[in-house]
């Protein structure tokens, strides 16, 4: 019995790079399907308004700049994507009591809603793609995922 090798020693920068190249490629897969699963409801978003309502679900009552910020959009971009979600009734926006000037958005019932239903075709997808590999693949890949989720969760700024 010939004994299993072990793999040659990977370094950060090795990792970095398989992590650049890799991810836009899921990223992109995440966004077509997405996509095609909101043309399946009755009402349409675009990529940026789905990150929208996902940021808005992570980060109830958050600003109008904190939502820009996250798009990376200008202000007056981030409140015309907002003016169009609250015409669909997905997003609420309500006077901030300390500050009247600011004002403070959410998500409305059909907005959890919608968002859910896009998560839900989504994830199934990403389900059925993943159907083929064999189960010890499937466990390395939850294990990477969560040792990169608190690898880079513990250096982000709140």
């Amino acid at each position: 019995m010939i004994p299993k090798q072990l793999a040659p020693e990977i370094t950060p920068e090795q990792c970095a790079a398989k992590m650049m190249e890799t991810i836009p490629t899921i990223i992109k897969f995440f966004r077509t399907e997405m996509r095609r699963n909101a043309a399946f409801l009755p009402e349409s978003l675009s990529v940026p308004q789905f990150r929208a309502l996902a940021f808005l679900d992570r980060h109830p009552s958050a600003s109008l700049s904190q939502v820009a910020e996250h798009l990376g959009v200008t202000r007056a971009t981030a409140s015309n994507l907002t003016d169009r979600l609250v015409n669909k009734n997905l997003v609420s926006r309500v006077e901030n009591p300390q500050e009247r000037r600011h004002v403070l958005l959410n998500l409305t019932e059909a907005g959890k809603y919608h968002l859910q239903q896009i998560r839900t075709l989504t994830s199934a997808r990403i389900a059925s793609v993943l159907t083929n590999l064999p189960e010890e693949q499937m466990r390395s890949v939850v294990e990477g995922l969560t040792v990169l989720s608190s690898t880079f969760e513990s250096v982000m700024p709140e």
